[in-house]
């Protein structure tokens, strides 16, 4: 489906998608906020879920914990429409701007995945920091209560 990787010419400055996936046949996926550029997750895309992303123009990851493809907002509603999906200078790695219906990314029920942060300067007894003071949903209303699968 996608290119050959011939030369660094044609991977860096060409046409043509040719994706580099990583050893266990992974590329990274940095997901943002079509309207405000906010950072909402990182996921991983498999050959698959690369393509099927690109021909549907909804946001498509494979689980590394579940090891399946995973068709972000199936279950939830929440499906990520791709406004704009871009790939980085080398090819290895993805960024898409998605439109959420109910404005909300994160498992969790919060708007993003990056909800807290991370105080810089002291590792030891460092308290992370919450920057999002509500979630936008309930996870248990959306999912029910079964147990995270992607928590080990």
């Amino acid at each position: 489906m996608f290119q050959q990787r011939r030369t660094i010419e044609q991977v860096e400055e060409g046409r043509e998608l040719a994706p580099k996936f990583d050893a266990d046949g992974l590329i990274a996926c940095v997901t943002t906020a079509a309207g405000s550029g906010e950072v909402l997750m990182l996921g991983y895309m498999n050959e698959e879920a690369l393509i099927k992303t690109i021909e549907t123009g909804e946001a498509h990851y494979y689980s590394r914990s579940r090891k399946v493809l995973w068709h972000k907002g199936a279950t939830s509603g929440l499906v990520q429409k791709v406004r704009e999906m871009r790939i980085d200078d080398d090819q290895d790695a993805v960024w898409i701007s998605v439109e959420i219906p109910g404005d909300a990314s994160c498992h969790v029920g919060y708007r993003s995945c990056f909800y807290r942060a991370v105080p810089l300067g002291k590792v030891a007894d460092a308290e992370l920091e919450f920057r999002e003071d509500r979630k936008v949903f309930d996870p248990k209303q959306v999912y029910g209560d079964a147990p995270n699968p992607t928590i080990l």
